[in-house]
């Protein structure tokens, strides 16, 4: 529930602080005093879209602040204390900043947080029904969704289910026409593979191979340079086969019989004896090797050829993949993807498994479509009996449910029809009603539909356009049972709805030289009157006009406490 609600340089509004109670809380004043921006200030804290236009001329910003009552359990608290907001008891300040240059801001229990985070914590407690919702409930699909809120959490549970099985049949869908879209690209793509690995195949690659060709084509392909140099080295170690070119062996032969004549006469010549032993074996094991490297470097064209041939196989792959053991990497992940490619079930599977979706769609469907035709049974005879309450007795409302082409709200058409009187054929809304009939079906269905789903707040701006005389006069009896228990506040033009309230606000307006200045003030007894009066007349000091709205003011106060000719309201399934 809204306690109070302060507005500052917001229109014609600079400073107004308006009082709210439990009850019918009514909002008047003359056309252009700033009636609207009373709503304007509660959209803002309902996070509609701030419009810099809105700040008062002069003004660096408008402001609102609201003081909205909750309870301590419920969803706007648990909301709000989530965005780091607090409350007083059950107390949570609201506040809404719009700049005339620069970005809005809100804050919700002290804390400063998106404007969608306001929105989501104000909509759990106020509800705002404006001249706007005529125009929606002309839309069939406004209709639908109003049936669908009236029909109870189990019908949207099964709207749920239902547009989670549209989602994943449009999803499999779309996924069934991209592979039939792609089955060329798919044919292309597995004949390329195809190609691909059977060189590889052909080629069946080793890993660890190229390197080992490359040592031994090096080898092939100078073989006689390394004879040569072998037998070179061997000479140059052992010496010549005729002993005409003494090797390193002999030398150092030669060099250790000296040192070994004279070890014994000097320490460090025994020393240098020893080491050339050393070299000696070492130079004879050399000797060795090179014997029989110089004796096994053969020639070997034949060999050398193959070798040709086997690198000449393996280039290409090392191109492309760098090296051999990427090469297998890519050659397994190739089969895996022909595997998918080849595999010719995945079409026929997504069409098994698209049949399968829109057989649970169609299921769905029919179970949501009988939903929806036992609400609307219960829902038309609910507004039938609040219209019988608005000055409509003999008019009826009929929800028709017809089947339709699948959405993702379901197979169905959805629209209200309306036969204003018992003779009359029902016709739809959008053609039939006329502006003051349109009103009072938009607030019996308001009613229905929000009885069914409470909130603490109910604003309705200037819902009783078009209406006048006896209607106007239970139009505003409806809306003071509705306010039974609750509260509702109702921005009106006519007095015998104002003459319902609990509590009457007057919007004033009043040129301070610099322009228009609006102010909000609580009226009662001679000043309630006089308003009434104003409103009836048009001059709130005729005694005349005063007399008709003590006399209207007593007479809603006696229908207020009269029972009801008829169930107040009746609540959705």
């Amino acid at each position: 529930m809204i306690e109070e609600l302060r507005i500052r340089d917001l229109g014609v509004i600079a400073d107004a602080t308006l009082p709210l109670h439990p009850g019918l809380n009514v909002l008047t004043g003359e056309t252009g005093a700033g009636k609207t921006m009373v709503v304007t200030a509660l959209g803002l804290l309902l996070g509609v879209r701030a419009d810099p236009a809105l700040v008062r001329a002069g003004a660096r910003a408008a402001t609102v602040d609201g003081l909205l009552r909750v309870p301590v359990d419920g969803e706007a608290a648990r909301l709000a204390l989530e965005a780091g907001g607090e409350l007083d008891d059950d107390a949570l300040l609201l506040a809404r900043s719009v700049p005339a240059d620069g970005r809005a801001r809100a804050w919700a229990g002290g804390r400063s947080v998106p404007v969608s985070v306001l929105g989501s914590v104000t909509e759990q407690e106020v509800t705002v029904h404006g001249q706007s919702d005529q125009l929606r409930l002309r839309s069939t699909t406004h209709q639908r969704a109003l049936l669908d809120g009236y029909a109870g959490a189990g019908h949207g549970r099964l709207l749920a289910s239902y547009r989670t099985a549209w989602g994943e049949h449009r999803r499999l869908a779309a996924e069934l026409a991209q592979v039939d879209a792609r089955a060329r690209e798919r044919a292309q793509e597995a004949q390329m593979l195809r190609l691909a690995l059977a060189d590889y195949d052909r080629v069946q690659p080793v890993p660890g191979e190229a390197d080992e060709l490359n040592e031994e084509w090096e080898r092939l392909a100078h073989a006689d340079e390394l004879q040569r140099a072998g037998h070179e080295a061997l000479a140059a170690v052992a010496g010549d086969d005729e002993g005409t070119t003494p090797g390193a062996q002999g030398l150092l032969a030669a060099a250790r019989n000296a040192l070994e004549a004279v070890r014994e006469h000097d320490p460090r010549a025994a020393e240098l004896a020893d080491r050339v032993a050393e070299l000696t074996y070492l130079t004879t094991d050399l000797g060795t090797d090179l014997a029989g490297y110089a004796s096994g470097v053969d020639a070997d064209p034949a060999r050398l050829a193959d070798v040709d041939a086997r690198r000449n196989d393996l280039a290409p792959l090392l191109r492309s993949h760098g090296d051999l053991e990427q090469a297998a990497v890519w050659a397994k992940q190739a089969r895996t993807r022909l595997d998918e490619l080849d595999d010719d079930g995945l079409p026929q599977r997504l069409r098994q498994q698209v049949e399968q979706a829109r057989a649970e769609v169609t299921g769905l469907a029919g179970r949501l479509h009988t939903s929806r035709r036992e609400a609307a049974d219960r829902l038309a005879a609910a507004v039938t009996t609040e219209l019988g309450q608005l000055a409509l007795g003999r008019a009826r409302l009929q929800v028709e449910v017809r089947p339709g082409e699948p959405g993702p709200d379901g197979a169905d058409d959805v629209e209200f029809l309306l036969a204003s009187h018992s003779g009359a054929e029902a016709r739809p809304l959008a053609r039939s009603a006329s502006g003051g009939e349109l009103s009072r079906v938009m607030l019996a269905v308001e009613v229905v539909t929000t009885a069914a789903e409470p909130v603490g707040t109910y604003v309705f701006d200037e819902v009783d356009s078009g209406v006048g005389g006896e209607a106007a006069v239970e139009i505003g009896r409806r809306l003071a049972r509705l306010a039974d228990g609750g509260q509702v506040v109702v921005v009106t033009h006519l007095p015998q709805v104002a003459a319902f309230a609990d509590h009457h606000l007057v919007v004033t307006k009043a040129d301070d030289g610099t322009g228009t200045v609006s102010d909000v003030a609580a009226v009662q007894g001679a000043e309630r009157v006089q308003e009434i009066a104003r409103m009836l007349a048009g001059l709130g000091t005729s005694t005349t006009a005063a007399a008709h709205a003590e006399e209207l003011l007593a007479t809603a106060a006696q229908m207020r406490d009269a029972p009801s000719r008829q169930p107040a309201r009746r609540r959705g399934a």
